[in-house]
């Protein structure tokens, strides 16, 4: 199954901070328990590459590399097993060297602009961020108008009441979110409060 296949099977990706490499085990085992197999770990600590690395090593998960904003973060990320590299804006550096070693990239895009940058580099998948500060739903109804092919990752502020809106738009393949994942929950290691919510969420993505 190819990573866009596998991500938009399950139409949820947790935005993950790391903070600690220790954390990475047990969170990818409270994350498979909620019936999640997807996972980004944002590359904004000096835990994020061990994370990952920690994390990819577990074959029921498909992990990527998310807040890549350099062509040698994505070979960091990839070298350290990152299935997906996903950047908060649209670089042409990073979406090229993401195509040169042949892994699936999901850019920030925020106008239209953006998307027809995306259109240009042939990609048909993107990441709609920051969502809800740009206006939700309806900001991304107008975007996704003139592009009928493109379909949307959307992240950045979504949370779980708001996630039914989102999946019930047609030009959405998933939603990011850290409501199940958010960084106090990690940092106390509340793994079965981590476990609860993703199952709670992945149950609203199955409908």
């Amino acid at each position: 199954m190819s990573v866009v296949a596998a991500i938009e099977q399950g139409r949820l990706v947790p935005v993950i901070v790391v903070e600690n490499e220790s954390s990475a085990a047990p969170l990818a085992e409270a994350l498979v328990a909620g019936g999640l197999r997807c996972a980004e770990v944002t590359f904004r600590t000096a835990a994020a590459r061990a994370a990952l690395r920690a994390m990819a090593a577990d074959d029921r998960l498909l992990v990527g590399a998310g807040t890549v904003v350099t062509p040698d973060q994505v070979d960091a990320a990839v070298e350290a097993g990152a299935a997906f590299v996903v950047s908060p804006g649209f670089s042409l550096p990073v979406v090229r060297r993401c195509a040169d070693l042949g892994v699936a990239t999901f850019p920030g895009v925020a106008t239209a602009s953006d998307l027809m940058a995306a259109v240009q580099e042939g990609l048909d998948v993107v990441k709609f961020f920051p969502a809800e500060p740009l206006g939700g739903v309806a900001m991304m109804n107008a975007l996704a108008a003139p592009f009928p092919s493109m379909r949307f990752i959307p992240t950045g502020g979504i949370t779980a009441a708001q996630l039914p809106a989102y999946l019930a738009h047609r030009a959405v393949m998933a939603v990011g979110g850290s409501w199940m994942v958010a960084p106090k929950l990690i940092a106390g290691e509340e793994w079965s409060e981590i476990t609860r919510l993703t199952a709670e969420a992945v149950a609203v993505a199955a409908g």
